[in-house]
Formats: structure tokens, sequence, C-alpha cells
């Protein structure tokens, strides 16, 4: 491998104990490991990269990604993986499930899951992980076997699956689901999943720091009755009428029945997934006062911290949980603030125009859920961040340690010699918009479309890889499928 000598950067490390605005060094990476961090450093023949005037952050980890949802999983592994590069993305976590979607079938994971390695395999960029979602009884009792063979440490609920479908109200969940006639997908079944969960834990102490649990956060019967109500009353449209039908309580209350579950069940590994909304903090904030046992994660995305139902660009943005109004953009930045999440991602899920959109382009409710944008998230949080008030270090630690801490990734989401040199390499003074037919996506449209950002990344190393050098993805794909903990 080349080794590579990165110069007189600010480089922005995640330890508490570092400068909150980085320190200007030298990193040495040799044999796809960072070397040697320090000043003034020297290396023969390694292959200088000159910082100067840059940011040096860990590779972002981004922890929540949808690799094959609307497309081909062999082709979004390689595509998106592309666009990940571009926003110095250096492993992303994506979701996986069996069922209508992704795959579109259903049937064991001991089936279900090689396939799912080998239409990925060799086509990343980065390197990768899965989620899987246990949707049948048959699935809970594999999560031992998934987490002690497979390396998946990791498992995720949708809750508004229980009488809802993926982009609105679903009349047979058996047929969304591809679970068998007899079992439902509810409450109960979630209750379950949990005690899978921590019965995995038990049986692999060695293993149980990294076992946890996501839930995506909504009600599916508060839903489905708003759902009803907006579109008979007709009084509002676009993003607006998406985040009615959908409304914030609606995540509230999800988040303190999946709480109180965690209690009941034992489970103290819980992740609550992108939260939109005042209230659904609120909920989470309480839980955590209520059950301090329980080893909360909250989660919040990009696409919610920039985008509201006014300055989103089109229904291209319908998104589940959906885009909020104005306030509910603020309260989450006023928890993020308050230092009460704990990490920010991309739900990146690539959908393309002739997908995303149905006959009437302008009714939200026959479009897709759904869209990308990991190649704007490192980029996004640090033009924001910055005019919030939001420290460089805080930011590495948002987008990289902790979501690495949390699930398994102990040798990535830092900068420190001895770990993986994942390494995004960011230009803070370069001003640029966003523009859809710039990235390496294969989606056509960005609801961040025309967004001034205020700082681009320039370079990606992965395990040392220069998978993006001068803002150009290049080389071939060595991505690695990491087994975890990793």
């Amino acid at each position: 491998m080349t080794s590579y000598l990165i110069k007189n950067g600010t480089v922005v490390r995640t330890e508490d104990s570092a400068p909150a605005e980085g320190e200007t060094a030298d990193i040495l990476i040799v044999d796809g490991k960072i070397a040697a961090i320090g000043p003034d450093l020297t290396a023969e023949g390694a292959e200088i990269v000159d910082a100067t005037g840059k940011l040096v952050f860990p590779g972002v980890v981004d922890a929540h990604q949808h690799w094959g949802i609307y497309n081909p999983l062999s082709e979004d592994t390689q595509t998106e993986s592309r666009a990940s590069a571009q926003g110095g993305v250096t492993t992303a976590l994506t979701y996986m499930r069996t069922g209508q979607y992704y795959l579109n079938k259903g049937g064991a994971y001991a089936d279900f899951f090689p396939e799912v390695l080998d239409a990925s395999a060799g086509r990343s960029y980065i390197d990768y992980a899965f989620h899987l979602a246990p949707m049948s009884k048959q699935h809970i009792g594999e999560i031992p076997e998934l987490a002690s063979d497979q390396g998946v440490t990791s498992f995720k609920i949708f809750m508004f699956y229980g009488s809802h479908g993926l982009h609105g109200r679903s009349a047979s969940q058996s047929d969304f689901l591809m679970i068998p006639e007899d079992e439902r997908y509810d409450i109960a079944h979630f209750e379950f999943v949990m005690r899978g969960v921590q019965k995995a834990r038990e049986q692999f102490p060695e293993l149980a720091p990294h076992i946890s649990l996501s839930l995506h956060c909504e009600t599916a019967e508060i839903m489905s009755a708003y759902t009803k109500l907006v579109e008979e009353e007709g009084k509002l449209t676009g993003l607006a009428a998406y985040s009615a039908s959908r409304p914030q309580h609606s995540e509230g209350l999800a988040v303190t029945i999946a709480s109180f579950l965690a209690d009941e069940t034992g489970l103290p590994n819980i992740n609550l997934l992108h939260l939109s909304s005042a209230k659904a903090l609120k909920a989470a904030m309480k839980m955590a006062e209520a059950f301090p046992h329980v080893n909360f994660r909250r989660e919040v995305t990009i696409g919610h911290l920039l985008t509201d139902i006014d300055n989103a660009n089109g229904l291209g943005a319908k998104v589940n949980p959906p885009i909020r109004p104005r306030e509910d953009v603020e309260a989450l930045w006023e928890h993020l603030l308050a230092g009460n999440i704990d990490w920010v991602v991309s739900d990146h899920a690539c959908c393309k125009d002739e997908v995303k959109f149905g006959e009437d382009r302008d009714d939200v409710f026959a479009a897709k859920s759904g869209f990308g944008g990991t190649e704007y998230l490192l980029p996004g949080l640090i033009t924001e961040g910055r005019k919030r008030g939001l420290s460089l270090r805080r930011i590495a630690q948002l987008t990289a340690s902790n979501p690495a801490d949390r699930y398994g990734l102990p040798g990535k989401g830092r900068l420190a010699e001895g770990v993986d040199a994942d390494i995004a390499i960011v230009d803070p003074d370069r001003t640029w918009t966003v523009r859809a037919a710039d990235s390496e996506s294969t989606q056509e449209y960005t609801p961040f479309e025309g967004f001034e950002l205020g700082a681009a990344v320039t370079d990606t190393f992965v395990r040392g890889n220069r998978v993006l050098a001068d803002g150009v993805v290049t080389g071939e794909p060595t991505g690695r499928y990491l087994s975890r903990p990793y």
C-alpha cells in the first residue's frame, strides 16, 4: 500500500481532553493504519498530502443508511458508497430486512444474509456493516447466531409497520412484510425481539457491550387515523400535509412504549433513531429519567437538522419520520447543543426520480419515502454547527466516535495511532452550492438542492486507501464488510 504523510492540517480528535477546535499536526499512514500523529513528521517514500488550512477529521461513521431499498443492492453498494466517499464517510452501517423492497423475499436470515453479503462483496468504496431487523418469530431465534457467527451486533424494529406501510396505509401486513400469516408484527412482537436481543447478550457476555437494538419510533394507529383526517380535510398539501399525517405525538408515544418495553425485558442498549420533533425529544429525555438503568442513545439526521417543510426542495424530501416545521428543527438543535444527541446520520436511501414520484408529482401521499444525503452529512453539520457554536471536536464525536463505539467498531471513528487510517480532509473555507448533478449517487434530485454550504470534503482515506482525491472519487472499490466487534 502507498504510505501517506498528511502535513500541517488542523487535526480534530474526539477525546474530551483534546482541543475543541483541533491542533496543527501531521499524520503518517503506513499499511492502512495511522502510524504517527505529531508535529514535523517525516517519512521517506511517503506521498505528501498538503492539508495546510484544512481540517483533518476522523472518517465519518454514517450509522444509518439504506443500500438496496429501491435499487439492486449490488448497484447501490457501488454508487452510494462513492457518494459516501464524497462526504468523508468511511464506514456505512446500512439497514437490511426481509420483505418487500431490499431483496423482496422472506425466510430465514441463514439463507437471506449470505445473499446480502454476496451482492455487496467487492463493490463498495468504503467499509460497511449491516443492521438486521427480526421480522418474524424465526428471526428472533436467529439473533444469537447472527451476533456470534456473522458479526451482526445491531438489530432494528420498525414500530409503525404494525398497520402502516412504508409510504402510507397498508392493507396487508403479511404481504408487505412477507411473514407467516399467523404472525403479527406488533407490540408483542417488539417485546419478544427485545427478549431475543437480551438473550444473545446473556449468551455471549463478551459481545454484550456491542449488542444493541434500534427503534424507528412512530405509532401505526395514530398515523393511520391522522392520514385519513388530513386527506379528508384537504387543507394541507406537500410536506406540511405529510408531517401532519404522521404527527409529532406519534413519535413521542412510540418512544414511551419502546422505553417501557426495554425496562420490562431488561434490555439496556437502546437506540432511538432519527428523532425529528420536540415532542419526540421530550419523551426521550423523560424516559431516560424514568429508566436510568437503560443506556439510551439518541439519533438525528442531517435532513431533519437542515431542512424544514418550507425550505426543503420539493416533495423529494418525503421521508419517515417526516421533515418537520421550523420550530421542531430548532428544538433538535437545542437538544444537540445541550449534549442530548449522541450521533448525526444521513438516513441515506437512494430513490431515483422515476421511482420516487407518483403519477401526480404534486401528491405527497403518492410519493415514496426516503432520499439520499450522505455526501452532505459532514459538510452540512460543519456549516450549520459552526454558526451555532458547535465545536469541531463535538462534530467529530457526533459523526464518528460515538456511533463507532456504540455499534462495535472500536477500530473506527477516531484519529489515534494504531487504528484504521480512516480520514476526511475538509476545506473549512470553501463555499459551494448543492447540486444533485454533482453527486455520485444515482438519485437525480435532492431536498438540499440550492443550499449553500461553507465546508467541503477534499480527500477521503479508507484504511489508508485514498478513495477521494481533490474532490474526485478515485481508484477501485476496496471497502470491506466489517464483522463486529471490529
